[in-house]
């Protein structure tokens, strides 16, 4: 049962959290910072007990990894901290009737992983997102068009963050846009964690609720593939069932898991990047004008601010395959941990007043994306690019566009945004 605001304990000390209790990530975002900035102060990285869930085994344990230079070794060292033993989307071990649907690259090791990341990979090169570059300009005027004729009050969630990254990823898929409300409401109950609006707090129905929602989105592109081998066009999903790779090609149940990631992950986490975009403009103005001063030099470096302190995935996690010893802490086989990006982005030892928006900072660089290694995110250029030219339209025709007070998704896994106003 969650506890109220009143009845939550201040944080003084480590003592005063588990990172495994889902009312800790209900807290204010200076108290969760404040919290990961004590488990930074650690010596060694602390260690939690796992939540129970009703449909996964409770597990033994894991550390939790907030330090930049943790993350960064363990995303360079997959043959030692796993992504395939159990998943890396969650803390528990995935049940097997999960990885029907969510059993993605993301939750695998090479070889598999690398068999896959080089079938998918050639729709992400930066040669192919240019391609698709008139597409998400057009995209987004389209938008901020459709901004300015509603007003303002309207959930810039909904009507703008959310609009541009489901309308790519669909367009590129060859979703038609009948079906774009449908791919929208199923990703956020994927990713919705116990969110009462998306999937609730009884185990039992958030597991029905996620695996009904993982079938439907699997069927939708599993039905358009098999009308793509008829009828080919030039969509991504009309290539990857039609073309062979180096001999190789994606069988029906991964192209179906595929897409999974690639809604989930591309329209989730950008429409959670421009969300706090909007709102870290609107708390510090100064930064706004600076922007404004000089649009287009200085948006890479915006962009990539808004990506390290919105950190719109908080973690991911990994098993420890062998004994291995990292930065001056054995990690025994079997174990796990778990990267908790949005921590190390935050990393005093990294960044310089760290909770500070500055759009022209040069440190770094930021695991927003996830580390390095063969997990960095897949589409990473082209979210820079949708966050880029969201901005742009949106600066240029509505400069004093502010954002609201935001409301949180309510999950561990996912820094997200539901719904916020917008003033201009």
């Amino acid at each position: 049962m969650s506890v109220t605001p009143a009845e939550r304990k201040p944080i003084v000390s480590v003592a005063d959290f588990d990172l495994s209790d889902y009312d800790f990530w209900a807290r204010p975002m200076a108290e969760r910072e404040h919290a990961f900035q004590l488990l930074r102060g650690l010596d060694r990285p602390a260690f939690y007990e796992e939540a129970e869930i009703s449909f996964a085994p409770r597990g033994p344990g894991y550390y939790a990894l907030v330090k930049h230079a943790d993350i960064l070794e363990a995303s360079r060292n997959p043959e030692v901290f796993s992504s395939g033993e159990g998943g890396a989307t969650n803390i528990p071990d995935m049940p097997p009737e999960f990885t029907e649907y969510f059993g993605s690259m993301i939750n695998m090791d090479d070889p598999r992983h690398a068999r896959l990341r080089r079938i998918v990979s050639r729709a992400f090169t930066p040669k192919m997102i240019k391609q698709f570059e008139a597409d998400v300009d057009a995209a987004a005027i389209r938008i901020v068009d459709d901004l300015v004729a509603t007003g303002p009050g309207c959930d810039f969630v909904t009507e703008v963050a959310a609009k541009l990254p489901l309308k790519i990823i669909c367009d590129m898929m060859g979703i038609p846009e009948k079906d774009y409300g449908s791919v929208f409401d199923r990703s956020n109950v994927i990713l919705g964690g116990f969110d009462p609006e998306y999937g609730g707090d009884d185990m039992t129905t958030v597991a029905e609720k996620l695996l009904t929602a993982g079938m439907e989105l699997q069927q939708l592109v599993q039905d358009l593939a098999a009308h793509r081998v008829e009828h080919p066009t030039g969509d991504l999903t009309s290539s990857l069932v039609n073309a062979n790779i180096d001999g190789e090609q994606l069988t029906a149940q991964e192209l179906g898991s595929f897409f999974i990631l690639l809604v989930v992950a591309g329209n989730e986490t950008t429409r959670n990047a421009i969300s706090y975009g909007l709102r870290l403009l609107t708390q510090n103005p100064d930064q706004r004008e600076l922007l404004l001063a000089d649009l287009d030099g200085r948006l890479p470096g915006a962009v990539e601010e808004i990506v390290r302190l919105a950190s719109p995935v908080n973690f991911m996690r990994r098993k420890v395959t062998r004994d291995h010893e990292m930065n001056g802490h054995l990690y025994r086989k079997g174990q796990k941990v778990v990267l908790y990006y949005w921590a190390a982005n935050r990393d005093e030892a990294v960044f310089t007043d760290p909770y500070r928006f500055d759009i022209q900072r040069t440190e770094g660089p930021h695991v927003g994306f996830g580390g390095p290694g063969p997990h960095f995110c897949l589409g990473a250029h082209l979210a820079r690019r949708e966050i880029t030219v969201m901005f742009r339209e949106l600066l240029r025709r509505i400069p004093r566009i502010e954002g609201g007070r935001p409301e949180r998704l309510y999950s561990s896994f996912i820094n997200g945004i539901k719904h916020m106003d917008c003033a201009f």
